[in-house]
C-alpha cells in the first residue's frame, strides 16, 4: 500500500489467481490461492470469496498447507517473509522474516518444523536459484527472524511445478531444463539424471513439470513435446529407467498424482484434463472443453475434488474428474489489453478485453466477473501462430444503449480483415444484441473511436479515426414504417486534413464540437454542419491523447505529446499553458473539472490531478503502483463524499481506478473512508436468509438496541440505556475461533447466566402507585383461592435472589403470572402422541 498524507492507494480487486497452484482444505470446503500481494479464500460450493488475507507487501509466490495443523496455511512472498494464517477465520498468526526474496515454498508432514524454499543464489556469472531447508524457530513473538538455512540443491527452477516430495517425504525431486535431480534426506545425497538435449524428429525433451508418487518410488515428468515419462529405480545413479506415454500434442503444463497414487492427472494447451490410471497408462479418462490452457492441477487431501487453474485467470473445481461443480473466474488478462478501461452505464461494471474475442463485464463491488459478451462469435482455436480475429476497440454511448466494437485479423501476405459492429441493448435478455455489421469500414486500422454525448434533440453518432487518413461519422438512422428490422447505422460523413493520419478523436461535453488530431495538428469540427472550424498548433510532436474540460472548464482542450502536456483555450483559439511532461494516460472526471494525468517509466507511474484552468496540480504522487500501468478510469460514486481538504476534494465525486500489468485493480481512498470500510467489514451482520432461530432473534434484539441507543426491552424501565450484560458474552462467542473455545458444557452455563438481567439499578425505583398495589392485592387473593400453598410460594418468591440480588415487585408479579398459566394441554398432547 502506498501512503500519501490522507490519500492512500489500496487494492480493490483483480489480481492473478492462477499465478501459483492453489490449495484445498482437508474438508474440501475452502480453496486458498495467491492473488497479487494477498491471499484469497473461496468457497468451493458457492464460488464466493470469504476472506482477503492481507499482510504481504510484495507478490505472493506460494501457498502450502501447514502439515501440523490442517486449519492453517503458510504463504511466502518476494518481500522476504513467510506468514502463517488461520484461513478459516482470516487471522494472521505469525510472520517469519527470512531476509531473502522467496520464489516458492514446500512442506512435508515428515519434516516437522521445516519449510523448503527456493531463494536466489548470487554468483559472479549470473543469478541462480537454490533449494534450502528453513528450520522454523520456536518463539511466542508474532514477528520472528528465521535465518537458519541448509542448502539442498543448487541451480533449481523456481516454478513450484518443478519441485515435489516423493514417497511421503523421503526424497525431493527437481526438474530443470533437461535434467532431473533427486535429493535423498536419509543419505543426504543427490543424484542427477539427464535427457538428451538434441531434438529428435522435431521432439523437444525439455522438462516442464513433475509429480512424485505418494507411496512408490516413481516420478512422472512432463515435457515440452507433450510426452510424460515415468522414472523408476533412481536410487542408484546409473541404473535408472523410464517409460514414455504420449497424448498431449502441446507442452505438458501440469502433473499431479491423486493422494492414493491410483491416478495421474495431466493438462496442457488442449484444455483437457487427462486421467491416467497408474500401472495401466494405456487406459485414460478425459474431461474436455475446460475453456483454456491448464496451468496447475490440485487434488484435495481426501481426493474428492480436483482443481485446475487456467491461463485465462480461472480456477475450475471438478468432482472426481466427472463434472465441473464450480468456476472461480478472476479478472481475465487477454493476450493483449487493446481496449480501453470502460464503465457500463447500466450495470456500473468494468468492461475490457476478456478471453479471446470477448468483452468481460467485471463487478467492482463484488470483485467478480458478471458475464462475457462474445463479440467475434467464432470458436477460438488454441494453436500457436494461427491468426484469428481479435477484439481491438470498444466504446459505449453515454446511456449504455449502444456498444461499438472493432475486430480485425491480419493474415500473412493478405489484406487486413476488419469489422465494425454496433450492438443494441435488449431489455428482455438484459444483454447486447448485434444490430449492424460494417465490413471493411476503413482501408486501414482504426486508431480511435468515440460516441457523441446523448443530448436532447441530437441523434446518436459514432466517429472512427483510421490510419487510412480519414475519420468517419456513423449516424443512427430510424427505420421506415414499412421496415420491420428496426434502426440501423450508416456513414454520414467522411473527413480528412491535408493527407495526414488521424490518431485521436473526442467530443465536447455538450456534443457541439469534435476534436480530431492529425499528427501534430488538432482540428475542430462542427458535428451539425461538418464544417472545419479551426486548427490548433502546439510544440512539435504527434498528439497522443485529447481530452475536453468539463463543467466550468469546458472551454479548455487538453492534449499530450511524448514530451509536453498542452492546454488550449477554445474561446481565444490559443495555447493557454503547456508543461514538459511525458504523459501516458490522460482522462477527465465526468462529474467534475478534475483531470488525471499518468506519467512514468515501464516499472512505475506518477499521478498528477489538476484543473485545466490552472497548471498547479491539486494532487500529485510518485510511484502509485508497482509494475507497468495499463489503463485507468474515473468511476462516479453512488454517494458523494464531503471532504473539505484540498488534497482530497478531487475524490468527492468519483473514484480513480487503475489497472497494472499484474492485473491488480487499485484505487485511491481517503484515510477516513478506508477506516470506515474496514470497520464496517468487521461488524457482524445477520443474513436474512438464515432461519429464524431463538438465538437469531436474540442477536437481532441486541443489534436493534445498539441502533436505537439502548432502548429498554418490554417490561423493563425505558429510562435504562445500558446494554444487556449478555451482549459482551455473545460477542465473544461469535468472534472467537470455534476450535479455541472451551467445551460446550462450560459455555452453556456461562451463556445462560449472561442472559440473566441485573436488577441493581432497580433499587432506586419509585414506589408502586395505589392502583398497582390494589391490583397486586387482588392477584394475591385470587391465587390464594386457587391454591392454599400460594402464600408460601409468594413468600419464597419474595425472597428469591438472582446472583445475590432481590427481585423487584414487577418481576415478582411476572413470576406469579407464569406460575398460574395452565400447561395441562401439553401433557394431554404428549400422551396422545405416545
Amino acid at each position: 500500500m502506498v501512503e500519501h498524507g490522507d490519500v492512500r492507494v489500496v487494492h480493490r480487486g483483480g489480481s492473478k489467481i492462477n499465478f501459483r497452484e492453489p490449495v484445498i482444505s482437508h474438508d474440501s470446503r475452502l480453496l486458498i490461492c495467491a492473488a497479487g500481494e494477498n491471499l484469497k479464500v473461496f468457497s468451493t460450493s458457492t464460488e464466493e470469496c470469504i476472506h482477503h488475507l492481507q499482510g504481504h507487501t510484495d507478490l505472493v509466490t506460494g501457498v502450502v498447507l501447514n502439515p501440523s495443523n490442517h486449519l492453517q496455511v503458510y504463504s511466502c512472498s518476494e518481500d522476504g517473509t513467510i506468514r502463517l494464517w488461520d484461513f478459516t477465520d482470516g487471522i494472521l498468526i505469525k510472520t517469519f522474516d527470512v531476509g531473502h526474496p522467496i520464489l516458492s515454498i514446500h512442506a512435508s508432514a515428515k519434516h516437522v518444523g521445516v519449510l523448503f524454499l527456493v531463494i536466489p543464489m548470487s554468483t559472479n556469472i549470473s543469478v541462480l536459484h537454490q533449494l534450502v531447508a528453513l528450520h522454523l524457530p520456536h518463539s511466542g513473538e508474532q514477528l520472528v527472524d528465521a535465518r537458519e538455512f541448509s542448502s539442498l540443491l543448487t541451480e533449481v527452477f523456481p516454478d513450484p511445478k518443478a519441485i515435489a516430495f516423493g514417497r511421503g517425504g523421503e526424497y525431493i525431486a527437481s526438474a530443470n531444463n533437461y535434467k532431473l535431480e533427486v535429493y535423498f534426506f536419509r543419505k543426504q545425497q543427490s543424484y542427477t539424471f539427464f535427457l538428451s538435449q538434441h531434438e529428435i524428429n522435431g521432439a523437444n525433451n525439455l522438462l516442464t513439470c513433475l509429480s512424485c508418487h505418494p507411496k512408490e518410488d516413481c516420478i512422472a515428468t512432463g515435457h515440452a513435446d507433450g510426452k510424460i515419462r515415468f522414472w523408476r529405480n533412481f536410487n542408484h545413479k546409473k541404473e535408472y529407467t523410464y517409460s514414455t506415454q504420449h497424448w498431449h500434442h502441446g507442452a505438458v503444463k501440469a502433473l499431479c498424482f491423486t493422494p492414493e497414487g491410483t491416478n495421474l492427472l495431466s493438462g496442457g494447451t488442449e484444455s483437457v484434463l487427462v486421467q491416467w490410471r497408474y500401472g495401466q497408462e494405456h487406459e485414460r479418462d478425459f474431461l474436455p472443453r475446460l475453456g483454456s490452457t491448464i496451468t496447475h492441477i490440485t487434488v484435495s487431501p481426501d481426493g474428492a475434488l480436483f482443481c485446475t487453474s487456467h491461463a485465462d485467470n480461472k480456477i475450475t473445481i471438478i468432482q472426481n474428474c466427472v463434472k465441473v461443480s464450480a468456476i472461480i473466474q478472476g479478472l481475465v488478462q487477454g493476450e493483449s489489453l487493446k481496449t480501453e478501461l470502460m464503465l457500463d452505464p447500466r450495470t456500473k461494471a468494468l468492461v475490457l478485453n476478456g478471453k479471446p474475442g470477448h468483452l468481460q463485464f467485471y463487478s467492482l463491488q463484488r470483485d467478480k466477473q458478471l458475464y462475457n459478451l462474445d463479440i467475434v462469435q467464432q470458436e477460438f482455436i488454441h494453436e500457436v501462430g494461427l491468426e484469428q480475429f481479435t477484439l481491438v476497440k470498444a466504446a459505449f454511448d453515454s446511456r449504455g444503449d449502444w456498444l461499438a466494437t472493432v475486430e480485425e485479423r491480419q493474415l500473412k501476405d493478405a489484406e487486413l480483415e476488419m469489422n465494425l459492429k454496433l450492438w443494441a441493448y435488449d431489455q428482455e435478455t438484459q444483454s447486447f444484441v448485434l444490430n449492424t455489421t460494417v465490413t471493411a469500414p476503413h482501408d486501414d486500422r482504426i486508431m480511435d473511436m468515440c460516441f457523441s454525448p446523448s443530448t436532447s434533440g441530437q441523434a446518436t453518432m459514432l466517429v472512427t479515426a483510421s490510419q487510412d487518413g480519414h475519420f468517419k461519422a456513423w449516424q443512427l438512422m430510424e427505420a421506415e414504417p414499412t421496415n420491420d428490422e428496426g434502426p440501423s447505422w450508416s456513414c454520414d460523413f467522411v473527413g480528412a486534413y491535408h493527407g495526414l493520419v488521424p490518431k485521436c478523436c473526442c467530443f465536447s461535453a455538450d456534443g457541439s464540437l469534435l476534436a480530431v488530431s492529425f499528427q501534430e495538428v488538432v482540428t475542430m469540427w462542427s458535428p451539425a454542419s461538418w464544417e472545419l472550424l479551426t486548427t490548433l498548433s502546439q510544440p512539435p510532436g504527434a498528439i497522443r491523447n485529447l481530452c475536453f474540460g468539463r463543467l466550468s472548464c469546458s472551454k479548455y482542450l487538453l492534449g499530450t505529446t511524448s514530451q509536453n502536456l498542452c492546454c488550449w483555450n477554445l474561446l481565444t483559439c490559443s495555447l493557454e499553458w503547456s508543461t514538459s511532461l511525458d504523459v501516458n494516460l490522460l482522462l477527465a472526471d465526468p462529474l467534475s473539472e478534475n483531470v488525471a494525468a499518468f506519467s512514468g517509466a515501464a516499472k512505475s507511474a506518477d499521478l498528477f490531478v489538476f484543473k485545466p484552468n490552472e497548471p498547479r496540480p491539486l494532487f500529485s504522487q510518485k510511484d502509485v503502483c508497482w509494475g507497468k500501468l495499463m489503463r485507468a478510469i474515473f468511476v462516479p460514486r453512488e454517494e458523494m463524499l464531503e471532504s473539505c481538504e484540498e488534497k482530497t476534494q478531487w475524490l468527492n465525486h468519483s473514484q480513480l481506478y487503475f489497472l497494472t500489468s499484474r492485473m491488480d485493480l487499485l484505487t485511491f481512498l481517503t484515510k477516513t473512508e478506508e477506516d470506515r470500510l474496514m470497520s464496517s467489514s468487521k461488524q457482524l451482520t445477520i443474513d436474512e436468509s438464515v432461519a429464524m432461530t431463538p438465538f437469531h432473534v436474540l442477536l437481532g434484539k441486541h443489534h436493534k438496541q445498539q441502533q436505537e441507543g439502548g432502548n429498554a426491552l418490554s417490561g423493563v424501565s425505558s429510562e435504562r440505556t445500558l446494554l444487556p450484560p449478555g451482549s459482551v458474552t455473545i460477542k465473544e462467542l461469535l468472534h472467537t475461533p470455534a476450535h479455541v473455545l472451551p467445551p460446550t458444557s462450560v459455555l452453556c452455563s456461562l451463556f445462560v447466566n449472561s442472559l440473566l438481567i441485573s436488577v441493581s439499578d432497580k433499587r432506586g425505583e419509585t414506589e408502586p402507585t395505589e392502583e398497582e398495589m390494589e391490583s397486586e392485592k387482588e392477584e394475591g387473593d385470587s391465587e390464594e383461592e386457587m391454591d392454599p400453598s400460594a402464600s408460601r410460594q409468594e413468600a419464597a418468591a419474595s425472597s428469591l435472589e438472582v446472583q445475590g440480588q432481590v427481585l423487584t415487585k414487577a418481576e415478582q408479579r411476572e413470576l406469579r403470572r407464569v406460575k398460574t398459566v395452565d400447561y395441562g394441554w401439553l401433557s394431554h398432547f404428549l400422551d396422545s402422541q405416545a
